[in-house]
């Protein structure tokens, strides 16, 4: 018997997924995760330097020790290549955790290498990287990455008009309406902005996009596993996220979300080996008799994955896959919105108390996200970096501004800390 490729991943030949697949699910027993009834803060779960002060998870959130553990036993079964036991559990799967998270369906849900690719498939979908007939509508306090896409293609002829934020470090939700219109083919915005937290009116959005026949995408890589958010009540017809900030896991494998009604009226932006399940290459070339046909197949149902993935598990490990889903059950089991109750505290010291030490606080006090960020002309080049990297305080640093952003493992003598180095 021969077994191809599609076969070793997907059928009785897939011992290697197989493998890697049922270690984490015994990690998602409540044994190896926290209670739901868990406390805070969660120090104990991850591996933190004693003296060390993390307060960056929206850079990168470290990833909990069970999860760590998944990915290393993931990597030795992947090694073996030998038939794994029967699991206890069924194994949890990273695309329907993650769908669940944002109350989603699986089908809806793509894997993607990153937040940055998810965004360039969704521009490629609607064609709006070679078919420059259309204009996009973005903003300032958009994702940065995002931005430089569509300014590139803006160089190759593609309408692209930038909403400037207002004094305030907002946007505008009247300035987005002025910028769109009958030839609006898609508006990107952020759910949670990168630098300042700042949340747009989704549904606002999304209804004054509808209303001019455009499509929304939203990045939401700020926002999934930070607090409780809700594909459906917010409108959006595409998202995506990387894994390793809110939702805890690693770099090289996220989420891309696109809606069910939305796929039959796209391009397909990527073609590849595993979207049409019947392929069938003719070996040797001379059969069947006839005019020569290398391969004959069909694509499968539409779903975002038969859609936007094009490689092997979209070429992501299986260590990295088992690390993930044990990830995304540890952030379930805690809870999300557990998760915002216990950094609120934290942001409202950080916002009552930075401001008095010089800094303009650039974060709406109304945002609800993990990030709060102050201003100050020439942060960078002031002693600032020095005294927090001598206290062992880690935050994110830019030219002229730094952004907080608290997790689970962090509690008020954390935040202390930080403000004594600052001061």
């Amino acid at each position: 018997m021969t077994i191809n490729r599609r076969e070793l991943i997907t059928g009785l030949g897939g011992v290697a997924v197989t493998a890697a697949m049922r270690p984490f699910a015994s990690l998602a027993t409540p044994a190896a995760m926290p209670s739901p009834q868990a406390t805070f803060p969660r120090k104990e779960d991850f591996t933190i330097e004693p003296g060390y002060t993390y307060l960056n998870a929206a850079y990168t959130h470290p990833i909990p020790r069970v999860s760590v553990e998944a990915a290393r036993r993931a990597a030795e079964r992947r090694s073996a290549l030998r038939p794994a036991p029967p699991a206890p559990v069924a194994a949890p799967n990273p695309r329907a955790l993650f769908a669940e998270l944002i109350n989603a369906k699986p089908t809806e849900i793509a894997y993607v290498s990153s937040t940055s690719e998810g965004e360039n498939l969704v521009v490629r979908a609607l064609g709006l990287d070679h078919r420059f007939d259309g204009n996009v509508v973005t903003d300032g306090l958009h994702f940065e990455g995002a931005i430089m896409h569509l300014l590139e293609l803006k160089k190759r002829g593609l309408d692209v008009r930038v909403v400037q934020p207002t004094q305030d470090f907002r946007v505008d939700i009247r300035d987005l309406e002025r910028a769109m219109d009958r030839n609006t083919k898609l508006v990107e915005v952020s759910s949670a902005a990168m630098y300042n937290g700042f949340q747009h009116d989704l549904r606002a959005v999304c209804d004054l996009a509808h209303a001019h026949g455009a499509y929304v995408y939203a990045d939401i890589v700020h926002t999934a596993g930070a607090e409780p958010f809700d594909v459906r009540a917010s409108g959006v017809d595409f998202a995506a996220c990387s894994s390793f900030k809110w939702l805890m896991g690693d770099f090289g494998l996220g989420f891309l979300f696109a809606r069910e009604d939305v796929l039959p009226k796209i391009e397909r932006p990527v073609v590849g080996y595993y979207q049409a399940p019947n392929l069938d290459a003719y070996y040797p070339p001379n059969y069947p008799a006839g005019a020569y046909r290398p391969v004959e197949y069909s694509y499968g149902p539409p779903t975002a994955a038969s859609y936007f993935e094009m490689g092997t598990l979209t070429g992501s490990s299986m260590a990295n896959l088992a690390l993930l889903a044990s990830s995304l059950t540890y952030v379930k089991t805690l809870g999300v919105a557990n998760i915002q109750r216990h950094r609120a505290p934290l942001i409202r010291r950080l916002q009552q108390e930075v401001p008095r030490l010089g800094f303009t606080s650039v974060t709406p006090p109304t945002a609800t996200g993990g990030n709060v960020s102050f201003a100050r002309k020439g942060l960078a080049e002031s002693d600032v970096p020095k005294r927090l990297a001598a206290a062992k305080v880690n935050v994110r640093l830019g030219r002229d501004w730094m952004r907080l952003s608290p997790s689970v493992y962090n509690d008020m003598a954390d935040v202390e800390r930080f403000l004594a180095a600052l001061a």
